[in-house]
């Protein structure tokens, strides 16, 4: 799987508030699973479980124009 900008904000947030995987699908409301996903950078997951999970943080996905690339 390909670590993408999400999957390393959301490890990053994680480590910077002290939380191991389990510790921040319990405080989210999602299942320890996809915390793992979503840090592996798993390409189908849910948008409103990642935003409960970046709720937590005061972060949230929101939609936005691709950018080109050269």
């Amino acid at each position: 799987m390909k670590k993408t900008p999400l999957t390393e904000t959301v490890k990053r947030l994680r480590k910077e508030f002290g939380l191991t995987q389990e510790d921040l699908a319990l405080k989210s409301g999602v299942g320890l699973n996809f915390v793992r996903e979503l840090e592996q950078g798993k390409p189908t997951v849910r948008l409103d479980k990642v935003n409960q999970v970046l709720n937590l943080f005061n972060y949230e996905m929101t939609p936005s124009p691709k950018q080109h690339q050269p």
